[in-house]
């Protein structure tokens, strides 16, 4: 592995984050779907967690392992030219241990970046506490440095998402763990569940990092949460899953009514995707051998 080229892609994931323009992550779950993102031009390729989960036949939450997880990581980042970031749920453990040994693995998948979650279970009481979570941060910065990659941190609170707490203290909540893990060295701060326009401009104003907003219904458009100030935008399991919407409308109109359209409206040709996985066998080829 060239760990120069390595660390050069993270500095360049790292300063895709100064923005203008608002960096936009339509989440890959797998080699085939990264390389399609790719080719369409985008600058950084992320994974989505949920999605790889559900790929191997898990549910969402933390059930895959560790090693599943970067397995697919590491066939991504070997598939494509540009940086990759790895959507690591809560860092597969507990302890600053733990922490220290997914930041050597991320680091040896050769993606260059992750997301953090400081939650680790299903409810409110799996809430990391926050100096817990700071030093977790604090902890995969310190150990990817001295490997030579300092990994971008997308440290994310799921104070909306879950939701956590009372509604009137959740953003005074969302700004001081965001703060507080900015200081532990995150480069991007990330709250999903959050929608609101005016919401959203408050808390770009309250904490000074770059912020990434889950793309989801109700929620700006990209030209709007640019305007906002947002500097990063994902999308999560939301391509994979409207995939599988895909694969349903196939299967039922074949099923109830024996034709096949949507199978081929809008498909990628055989002989693209082969010309687009035969460079990507190459890419990881040529990476292999240094």
């Amino acid at each position: 592995m060239d760990m120069i080229a390595q660390a050069r892609k993270a500095e360049i994931l790292r300063k895709l984050h100064g923005g203008p323009p608002v960096l936009v992550l339509p989440n890959a779950w797998d080699a085939a779907s990264a390389c399609v993102l790719e080719e369409l031009g985008y600058p950084a390729i992320a994974s989505t967690s949920a999605g790889v989960a559900f790929a191997l036949g898990y549910a969402d939450g933390q059930r895959i392992s560790r090693d599943e997880m970067l397995e697919v990581v590491a066939r991504i980042a070997r598939a494509v030219r540009v940086p990759v970031t790895a959507d690591m749920e809560s860092g597969y453990g507990t302890t600053l241990a733990h922490m220290a040994e997914t930041a050597k693995r991320i680091v040896a998948s050769g993606a260059v970046g992750l997301n953090l979650e400081d939650v680790t279970g299903e409810t409110e009481s799996s809430h990391v506490n926050t100096e817990l979570q700071a030093e977790k941060i604090r902890t995969i910065r310190e150990v990817s440095a001295s490997l030579g990659v300092s990994l971008v941190i997308n440290a994310r609170t799921d104070i909306y998402l879950m939701p956590i707490g009372p509604e009137a203290m959740r953003f005074e909540r969302t700004v001081e763990r965001l703060r507080a893990y900015r200081a532990a060295g995150a480069d991007c701060v990330f709250v999903p569940g959050l929608v609101d326009r005016g919401l959203i401009e408050r808390l770009v104003k309250a904490v000074d990092a770059p912020l990434n907003i889950l793309v989801s219904p109700g929620c700006p458009s990209i030209p709007e949460l640019e305007a906002l100030g947002v500097r990063r935008a994902s999308i999560g399991s939301g391509v994979m899953r409207a995939t599988l919407g895909l694969v349903r409308r196939i299967g039922k109109e074949l099923l109830e009514r024996g034709t096949y359209s949507s199978a081929f409206d809008g498909s990628i040709p055989y002989a693209e995707i082969t010309e687009l996985m035969t460079r990507a066998a190459s890419n990881s080829a040529e990476k292999a051998h240094g």
